[in-house]
């Protein structure tokens, strides 16, 4: 996967206005649909933090709007807003409990109300961030980044423990705590985080305060990597190496453990 240019990051993020344009770039640029996908969704996931509140406030207004008739995704497209999001902000306007929002929500089965049982399901088939599917996309983008990641290890013969190894001793665990050290262009890896994201400035910056600067204190040096790709000019501390799929590809009996 791509390290973009901060200029070629700006051009797919001002572009990817609609779930359409993923299907457009990829066919006009090459970039591929998933890479396409996670940047929208990024775009999407920030907006509607940015706005939430905003957006709230307008609820008791928009309730009666859907109350009078108005379908929950033409509201959701009028306010440039997730379609589940913003029927989960709608019904709990009207009483409906958050659990049984998102018990409809991963069971549009289970509505009885046969207009919002078909608003439900245009809602979820109409959202790529917010819908049990992207969730689940994400989940399993997840566990193919740590599939990946232990392949390699396994092919390089470097012992280590995994995160489910380490939370007996810390409760900040990266996917892979080597056993001893690689060294790659002078410097020293003795852990890998995995993300199967886009590492676009936000996200690494998040990353960083959360977890990989705390990796630092308590194991020493490491490396991250991003599955789908990073921004070229992003910026780490000199105890984090940041990685694309292609650092993988390219680097294996050539790394000194």
């Amino acid at each position: 996967m791509p390290v973009l240019s901060p200029q070629t990051l700006r051009d797919l993020q001002d572009k990817l206005r609609v779930r359409e344009d993923i299907d457009r770039l990829h066919d006009s640029t090459g970039f591929e649909r998933e890479l396409l996908l996670i940047i929208y969704q990024q775009k999407v996931s920030r907006d509607a933090t940015r706005r939430y509140y905003k957006v709230k406030s307008r609820v008791p207004k928009i309730h009666r709007e859907w109350k009078a008739g108005k379908p929950l995704l033409r509201i959701a497209h009028e306010h440039g807003f997730p379609p589940v999001l913003m029927a989960y902000l709608v019904l709990l306007e009207g009483k409906v409990p958050r659990k049984q929002f998102w018990k409809y929500v991963r069971d549009p089965r289970t509505i009885k109300d046969p207009r919002l049982r078909r608003e439900i399901q245009d809602l979820i088939d109409n959202d790529l961030v917010y819908a049990p599917e992207a969730n689940e996309r994400q989940a399993e983008r997840g566990r193919e980044g740590e599939a990946l990641l232990y392949d390699w290890l396994d092919g390089l013969g470097v012992p280590y423990r995994t995160e489910e190894d380490l939370r007996q001793i810390s409760t900040k665990t990266p996917d892979a705590l080597l056993d001893r050290p690689l060294t790659y262009d002078g410097r020293e890896i003795r852990w890998i985080e995995s993300k199967a994201n886009f590492g676009d400035y936000k996200e690494i910056s998040r990353n960083l305060r959360k977890q990989l600067i705390p990796y630092t204190e308590l194991f020493g040096p490491g490396l991250v990597v991003y599955w789908y790709g990073y921004v070229s000019d992003a910026k780490t501390p000199p105890g984090i190496i940041l990685a694309s799929r292609e650092f993988f590809e390219e680097n294996g009996r050539n790394l000194l453990s």
